[in-house]
């Protein structure tokens, strides 16, 4: 098991202070892993995920996705159950879960499905103008300079 400490990446930068979070959170190894519900998180394209999670016996009203402080959330919470169902087996899970998941820098919901028991969320990475590579033009001088004898 490895520890990190990170207090020198707070002290060394500025900036950068989500991406040490990130880093904890990641790291941090008192936190339970949670299996439930079962995810997949695939690359549709260049710049374009999905997340899809497995949310059988949920409906559209049961589940809320929500973006908040740089993460995707999603919660599900099933009605109560009619009490005059008898169960002889009950292997399908509808308890509730929130599952939480971190976005990088620029990306964000599309939209989000729900179909034949599947909870897809779209998501993109759109780079501002302002971070995309341009070309710089470089000025020449109106006139030359002229050399100064000593």
């Amino acid at each position: 098991m490895r520890n990190f400490d990170l207090s020198p990446l707070y002290r060394a930068s500025v900036g950068f202070d989500r991406v040490a979070d990130v880093l904890d959170r990641a790291l941090a190894t008192d936190l339970p892993q949670h299996s439930y519900p079962p995810y997949n998180i695939e690359k549709t394209g260049e710049t374009s995920y999905r997340i899809s999670i497995a949310v059988a016996g949920f409906s559209v009203s049961d589940l809320s996705v929500e973006m908040r402080d740089g993460a995707v959330i999603v919660t599900g919470r099933k009605a109560a159950d009619d009490d005059n169902r008898s169960f002889l087996h009950r292997g399908i899970a509808t308890r509730a879960f929130e599952r939480r998941f971190t976005l990088a820098d620029h990306v964000r919901v599309e939209g989000a499905s729900h179909v034949d028991g599947m909870l897809n969320i779209d998501l993109v990475r759109e780079i501002p103008e302002a971070l995309k590579p341009r070309r710089i033009e470089i000025a020449k001088p109106a006139k030359p300079v002229e050399k100064l004898d000593a």
